[in-house]
C-alpha cells in the first residue's frame, strides 16, 4: 500500500517525457541495428533503461536530505568519481585517440556523466549554504576548483565535448546562486583565455580539425567533412514526414556515421521527418521546463541548484548535439541526453531524474 501512495506521488510530468525520450532513441537504435544485422547495441539499451527506471524509482523513494547536510558523504562520492577519471589514465582503454572507457568483456563504462552529477551535487551543497557570499568574488572562485579538477583530467583524454560540459553545469549552477554581472564577465574572460591554451597546447590535430571543418564545410567533403554533410543529408531528405520508420537509408546503408550515438538525431529525422523532430523537441522544451519549475519554485537553495544544474546539463548536451547535426556547431562528441546509444550516459541521467524526483517529493 506504501508502495502504491509513493507511486502515485511521483512527479509524472518530469518522468513520462524522458521514457519517451527513451523510446525514440530505441527505436531509431532498432532500425539502425537493421542495416548491419547486429542487435546487440539495441538490446543492452533496452536493459539499460530498465535499470534506469529502477534506479530512478529506487532513488526518488529515498529522502535524500543528507545530500544537503552530509559532507562527508557529498565529498567522499566526488573524491571517487576523481579516482574513476583518474583510473583512466592507467587502465582506460583508449577508442579513437580518447583513453574514456574501463572495458571488461562485452561491457565499457564511461565514469565522465556519474561525475558530471557528482558535481552538480557538490555545488549544489556548497553554494546552498553561501548564496549570500556569492555576491563577493572568492566563494564563486574557490567553487571553480570543484570544477577545475574533472575538467582537467576529462580534457587531457582528450575529451573536449565532456568538458565543455562541466563547464555548463558550473556556470548554471552560479548563475542561479546570484552571480554578479563583473564577476561573470571575469569568468568569461578567464575562459577565453583557457580557450586559447587548450587549442594551443592540449587538443590533438583531429579534434582541431573538426573545428575548422565546421567553420569551412566545403574543405576535404570526402574526409572530416563528410560527418556533417551526410548528416545534413539525412535531416534534408527526411522532409515532413520522413521516409517511415526502419526506411532511413542514410543510417542503414553507412552514410551516416554514428547514427546510435553522435548524430542520432539525424537518424530520426530522416525517417519522422519534421514532425518527429518537433515531437523532439517538443518532449525536451516540456522536461527542460518541468525542471526549471522545480528550480524556480523550490522552497531551499540545494533543490534549486541541484534542478538548476540538472537543467543546464539537459539544455547543454541536447544544444550541441543538435547543432552538430544541423552544421551550425563543431563535432565534438556530444551524445543526446535519454535518446543515444550508452548505459553511462542513460543511467547518469535517470539517476539525477532520480534525486531530483525525491527532493521535490520531499519539499526539501
Amino acid at each position: 500500500m506504501n508502495f502504491l501512495i509513493y507511486f502515485k506521488k511521483l512527479n509524472w510530468f518530469l518522468i513520462l517525457p524522458a521514457f519517451l525520450l527513451t523510446s525514440f532513441g530505441l527505436l531509431s537504435i532498432y532500425s539502425s541495428s537493421l542495416g548491419i544485422e547486429d542487435f546487440f547495441n539495441f538490446k543492452k539499451q533496452i536493459a539499460f533503461f530498465a535499470l534506469g527506471i529502477f534506479l530512478l524509482i529506487f532513488f526518488s523513494f529515498f529522502d535524500l536530505r543528507f545530500l544537503k547536510t552530509n559532507s562527508y558523504l557529498v565529498l567522499g562520492f566526488y573524491l571517487l568519481g576523481l579516482l574513476s577519471l583518474g583510473g583512466l589514465f592507467l587502465f582506460g582503454s583508449e577508442v579513437r585517440g580518447v583513453k574514456g572507457w574501463y572495458k571488461a568483456g562485452i561491457f565499457s563504462f564511461d565514469p565522465v556523466p556519474l561525475v558530471v552529477i557528482c558535481l552538480i551535487v557538490v555545488l549544489s551543497k556548497y553554494f546552498s549554504f553561501r548564496h549570500i557570499e556569492t555576491k563577493r568574488f572568492q566563494p564563486i572562485l574557490f567553487s571553480g576548483i570543484y570544477l577545475l579538477i574533472p575538467f582537467f583530467l576529462v580534457l587531457f583524454q582528450p575529451d573536449l565535448g565532456s568538458s565543455l560540459i562541466l563547464i555548463s553545469v558550473w556556470l548554471g549552477i552560479i548563475i542561479f546562486s546570484g552571480i554578479k554581472l563583473r564577476h561573470f564577465l571575469i569568468l568569461f574572460l578567464v575562459f577565453l583565455i583557457i580557450g586559447g591554451f587548450s587549442w594551443q597546447f592540449w587538443l590533438k590535430d583531429y579534434q582541431k580539425q573538426r573545428v575548422l571543418s565546421f567553420l569551412n564545410q566545403q574543405v576535404d567533403p570526402q574526409g572530416i567533412s563528410w560527418n556533417i554533410n551526410q548528416s545534413k543529408i539525412a535531416i534534408g531528405s527526411g522532409g515532413l514526414l520522413g521516409k517511415g520508420l526502419f526506411k532511413g537509408s542514410q543510417a542503414q546503408y553507412g552514410f551516416l556515421p554514428e547514427p546510435q550515438t553522435d548524430f542520432i538525431f539525424s537518424a530520426i529525422a530522416e525517417e519522422t521527418g519534421f514532425l518527429g523532430v518537433f515531437v523532439l523537441i517538443f518532449l525536451f522544451s516540456f522536461l527542460f521546463w518541468q525542471i526549471m519549475k522545480i528550480a524556480l519554485s523550490a522552497e531551499d537553495n540545494f533543490t534549486r541548484l541541484f534542478a538548476a544544474g540538472f537543467s543546464f546539463l539537459l539544455l547543454s548536451q541536447s544544444f550541441i548535439n543538435i547543432g552538430m547535426a544541423l552544421g551550425v556547431l563543431p563535432i565534438i562528441g556530444i551524445p543526446l541526453p535519454f535518446v543515444s546509444y550508452g548505459g553511462s550516459q542513460l543511467l547518469a541521467f535517470y539517476l539525477g531524474l532520480g534525486i531530483l524526483a525525491s527532493l521535490k517529493r520531499t519539499n526539501l
